[in-house]
């Protein structure tokens, strides 16, 4: 019989609390090449999945304490995009219509069709594009932290799909790197990635950007001109800094999405448009929408999947891989012999504050390569680059006293400085309580309650 797979076999997480179907299921995929992680619960699934990072889940859906369906809303949240196959006892149709209506990619009858089970994992697998994604997809995102890593897997997932997906995150924090690698990872691939800052420009000049004009719309309009939305046909359009944007352009920038049609200025006619929208923003939607400058509706259209980036300080220790990288980048863009940090220098780049995040660690790392007349760049050279941006992260014993106090202060404030309720919920006799609240200087009386 010929192979089945066409495509690459995918990693498969199985949930099952019934071991022998567990077993069963697990041999047969594993005989067509899956790799298969089986588990007997939903929450051991759960705990599994940023560890395995499956293509496809294929789970039961009786089962005690958290059932198929709590489940799969659960894995829409933590993994947008990830196919879900639900397995039915008896093959009810009220099962069926509740796994399908619920998100499910389809389901499974006990007992389980060994052809069937294939062609619904094949299928599965290739709608879900996500075995067929490019290695190097989000090679231009240098990290080691795993926050990070799990960003990266959310943004696989959604890749597979059409979902707007609204990226949150500092200034200089890789907001347009990310949603780059998501167009990389997405079947639109092949198709242009076109990125526009709302910020950065007038308000008629980003409505004509956006949506394109016609010959004569306006003063200066000697010739008509596609938009962006245009220029993005079948690819992806990424919208950054979305919370600048003008209401005026907002109320037409919704009926563009409502509608997947543009009109451009000056024409009574719209296009038809096959875009998948990415906005990115450094600003509090939510607290512009309260203020009245940026509308509910579109807010609601654009955050259907919602990823934020770290800030720089929150992921240290990719701070030596960044700088490896741009000394790499800047030797190769130059020509020229890299050079590198004196340890110490290292160190201050790795404890000093970030305002400006990658963006200005590249820039340090720019300007300490331009001023360095040694190949071995000095800490000297680098304090002057941070200026007062210059820091010292704290000692381990500091750094745990903190924690200590900041914790003791907590749970004083829930007690209002009950010292035995606090030391009962510490789980420290009271004795031992009185003695940590000493050494921290921390007086229960002023959290009692006047």
């Amino acid at each position: 019989m010929a192979q089945r797979h066409a495509q690459p076999a995918g990693k498969i997480l199985l949930v099952d609390d019934d071991p022998g179907l567990l077993r069963l299921l697990s041999i047969r995929l594993r005989a067509e090449s899956y790799e298969v992680e089986a588990v007997e619960s939903a929450h051991k699934a759960l705990a599994a999945l940023n560890r395995f990072s499956p293509d496809l889940v294929v789970t039961d859906l009786r089962m005690d304490k958290m059932d198929g369906i709590e489940l799969l809303k659960e894995l829409q949240t933590r993994s947008p995009g990830l196919r879900v196959v639900i397995i039915t006892a008896h093959g009810t149709i009220p099962d069926a219509v509740l796994a399908t209506q619920s998100g499910a990619f389809g389901f499974l009858t006990k007992p389980i069709d060994k052809d069937e089970l294939m062609q619904t994992v094949e299928r599965a697998l290739r709608v879900s594009g996500s075995v067929e994604v490019n290695e190097d997809w989000a090679s231009d995102i240098i990290t080691r932290n795993q926050a990070m890593k799990e960003i990266l897997n959310q943004a696989k997932m959604v890749a597979a799909t059409d979902a707007r997906v609204l990226i949150n995150g500092d200034s200089g924090t890789g907001k347009e790197l990310l949603a780059r690698a998501i167009h990389n990872a997405s079947t639109r691939r092949e198709q242009a990635f076109v990125a526009i800052n709302c910020s950065a420009m007038a308000e008629n000049l980003l409505e004509s950007e956006l949506f394109g004009h016609e010959k004569g719309a306006f003063t200066g309009a000697t010739r008509s001109h596609k938009g962006l939305f245009q220029a993005a046909e079948g690819g992806s359009l990424l919208l950054d800094e979305i919370g600048d944007m003008p209401m005026r352009l907002q109320v037409k920038l919704l009926r563009v999405l409502q509608e997947n049609q543009v009109r451009p200025v000056g024409s009574t006619d719209a296009v038809d448009v096959d875009v998948r929208v990415i906005s990115a923003t450094h600003r509090d939607l939510q607290t512009l929408m309260t203020e009245g400058s940026f509308r509910e509706d579109l807010y609601y259209r654009l955050n259907v999947v919602n990823i934020r980036i770290p800030t720089l300080g929150e992921r240290r220790e990719d701070i030596p891989l960044l700088v490896a990288h741009f000394l790499g980048q800047i030797a190769r863009e130059a020509g020229q012999e890299r050079k590198v940090y004196a340890p110490e220098a290292v160190e201050m780049l790795v404890t000093a504050e970030w305002p400006g995040n990658i963006r200005q660690l590249y820039n340090v790392v720019r300007q300490n390569v331009a001023l360095s007349r040694s190949p071995v760049i000095s800490a000297e050279l680098v304090q002057q680059s941070l200026g007062e941006h210059a820091g010292k992260l704290l000692s381990f014993s500091d750094a745990r006293d903190e924690f200590t106090r900041n914790y003791l202060s907590q749970i004083l404030q829930v007690t209002m400085g009950n010292v035995s309720q606090a030391a009962r919920l510490a789980k420290r006799n009271r004795t031992d309580f009185y003695k940590l609240l000493a050494r921290h200087d921390l007086n229960p009386d002023q959290f009692k309650i006047r």
